[in-house]
Formats: structure tokens, C-alpha cells, sequence
């Protein structure tokens, strides 16, 4: 028996997230993480299915606009308490996210590219 190969896949260069769409960005967070799942299941049975931001309901059908947002902006932090969580739907998610990025242009501490 011969001995299988696997084909190695090079990684892709990461664009930076203010080139992205937020269908991307979901993606390779999804990617990224193959408990993302379990902490956005745990996320939407203790908060609901309800954005946080806009207070937005969703039934069974239309869950998937909703995201969890980690409050601290790590990612990693999943406390099984939900207490860094928050369910926001997609839109309130991207300008959670954009509101940094307009800040620091109007205030002119970051150059344009």
C-alpha cells in the first residue's frame, strides 16, 4: 500500500475587514471557529430570538440574520453564561463594527488608504 497524500491548501491573504462584505466576514468567522455554532446556538436559546439592538424578532425561518456580537470584540471569550454576547442582526452587527472605522475618520486619526 502506498502512503496518501493529502493536498496541502496555501492559505489565502486575509483582506482587511473594511473590504469586506458582511457576508464574508460571517464566513470566515464560521470558517474560523467549528464551535461557532455551539456558542451561537447557547446565544440564541439565552437571549432569544431578538436583536439587541433594534429589538427586531425573528421566527425559526428568517434566525440565520441574526449574529452574535462579543461584546469585548474577542471572538474567543464564550462564557457559558452568554454574558459576553449579545444576538444582533446583520445589519446592527455591520454598523456596530463600521462605527469605529467613522469615528476614527471624522476625528481624522486614521489616513485614508
Amino acid at each position: 500500500m502506498g502512503i496518501r497524500r493529502r493536498k496541502i491548501r496555501k492559505p489565502q491573504p486575509k483582506k482587511p475587514a473594511r473590504d469586506k462584505s458582511v457576508a464574508e466576514i460571517v464566513r470566515e468567522l464560521k470558517a474560523d471557529s467549528p464551535a461557532s455554532a455551539n456558542y451561537r446556538e447557547q446565544s440564541l436559546k439565552i437571549h432569544g430570538l431578538i436583536c439587541a439592538k433594534c429589538g427586531r424578532e425573528f421566527d425559526f425561518k428568517s434566525r440565520h440574520l441574526l449574529t452574535v456580537h462579543h461584546k469585548d470584540g474577542n471572538r474567543q471569550n464564550n462564557p457559558a453564561d452568554g454574558s459576553n454576547w449579545e444576538n444582533l442582526c446583520v445589519y446592527c452587527h455591520e454598523d456596530e463594527h463600521s462605527r469605529g472605522l467613522l469615528g476614527d475618520y471624522l476625528t481624522g486619526k486614521r489616513e485614508a488608504d
